[in-house]
């Protein structure tokens, strides 16, 4: 077990090694040919570098051994439970609170927030999104249990959206885009793709590829919708 866990840790920095060479050597060639830093600040540059390679490959190797797992086994046993109710709630529960933890969104409604000079709140604005993501989380589920085809659901999403872009105040519309991608980062992803995965293993009679993905852009339209209301009620 040990082994194969080092094995993992050594493949992980090499593929965040790979990833990052490439935008590094960019930021060095600009710090030294335009910027013309001093070796101080390239130095510090490189120990944020590696710094950055420790976070990375502990935390894609936390996604791998926990979270993935995590998220394929809670999504069996919901839906070993037999209870409609019960999962829905707990898949809204879970990706909210996942949502509300995600880095991504927290940066991106403190950018808001400060830029708005306090107008638009920042904790109101995460409960919206976090709301949203939870919301189509459930239709998710509901279309795996149903056996919805998603291009119905993506077009009464897409096409709320798009009515919805009509009413919102221009200050909320790009906003709420942003709020949209925002959602699909490192902490949301894997729980709500693992969810879909473990309940496809339960509930699903054709092929896990057609039930157990597509969730992250169903769940992209519900904070755009949410901060769109958001902004039509503010408005």
């Amino acid at each position: 077990m040990a082994k194969q866990m080092f094995s993992g840790l050594r493949n992980e920095i090499k593929d965040v090694m790979g990833a990052i060479a490439p935008i590094t050597l960019a930021i060095l060639l600009l710090q030294v040919l335009v910027l013309r830093s001093t070796p101080w600040e390239i130095a510090t540059f490189l120990g944020g570098v590696v710094l950055v390679i420790g976070g990375f490959t502990l935390f894609l190797m936390g996604v791998k051994l926990g979270m993935l797992p995590m998220g394929e086994a809670i999504g069996a046993e919901l839906s070993k439970s037999g209870s409609l109710k019960f999962i829905l709630a707990a898949a809204f529960a879970l990706t909210f609170l996942v949502t509300v933890a995600e880095p991504d969104v927290r940066v991106l409604t403190t950018s808001i927030e400060s830029v708005s000079n306090g107008l638009m709140d920042r904790t109101a604005l995460i409960l919206v999104i976090a709301v949203g993501v939870g919301f189509f989380t459930m239709a998710s589920a509901l279309r795996i249990i149903y056996d919805v085809p998603i291009k119905w659901i993506l077009a009464a999403g897409y096409g709320a959206v798009l009515l919805l872009s009509f009413l919102t105040p221009p200050e909320y519309l790009a906003i709420s885009f942003d709020s949209g991608g925002v959602t699909t980062g490192p902490i949301t992803v894997p729980v709500i793709l693992a969810l879909g995965v473990g309940i496809t293993s339960v509930l699903s009679r054709r092929t896990g590829l057609s039930d157990s993905f597509g969730l992250i852009g169903l769940a992209f339209i519900g904070p755009i919708i949410g901060v769109m209301l958001l902004g039509v009620l503010s408005g």
